[in-house]
């Protein structure tokens, strides 16, 4: 396998992931907007750095899944999930600043996402062990599927 094939295989994923990069440098930079701040409020200052807390915490998840689903099954649809990711974790991030029920829809959404890829990933390791131990290869099935199901992640 050459190194063309090999990045033709994983460009879209690489792009979310500078993409999510470049998303947590926003969320830094608006924390330390808010604790420079001389009109900070104390509730506003927690909110803020709550925020970033959570979207930090759940970001090396995100990450692993998001490329095992790439990886092991297809990229495009683990792809898209990613996008849908920051655009939700967004939400989440801004609308935690506002008042903390305004997060509630995005953190929801970013669950479903997060397990749409862990269903992913299971069901390309699972295609992969049938292929390898069994000779039944369904990944092309598996790849329509998901690239399928990936657009009902749309759905709120």
């Amino acid at each position: 396998m050459d190194t063309c094939n090999i990045v033709e295989n994983i460009y879209l994923l690489a792009i979310i992931t500078a993409l999510s990069v470049l998303q947590n440098v926003f969320f830094a930079l608006k924390v330390d907007k808010e604790c420079t701040s001389h009109n900070a409020h104390a509730t506003a200052v927690q909110r803020v750095c709550c925020a970033n807390r959570n979207c930090v915490d759940s970001y090396p998840t995100f990450m692993a899944v998001m490329w095992c689903a790439g990886v092991c099954l297809n990229q495009a649809p683990a792809a898209f999930a990613g996008l849908l990711y920051l655009v939700v974790r967004h939400k989440y991030f801004i609308g935690y600043m506002g008042q903390t029920s305004q997060s509630t829809p995005g953190y929801l959404f970013g669950k479903r996402i997060l397990f749409f890829l862990v269903l992913m990933c299971l069901i390309g390791i699972l295609n992969y062990l049938l292929t390898r131990y069994f000779g039944s290869d369904y990944r092309e099935t598996v790849e329509t599927f998901t690239s399928a199901a990936s657009t009902l992640l749309l759905i709120p």
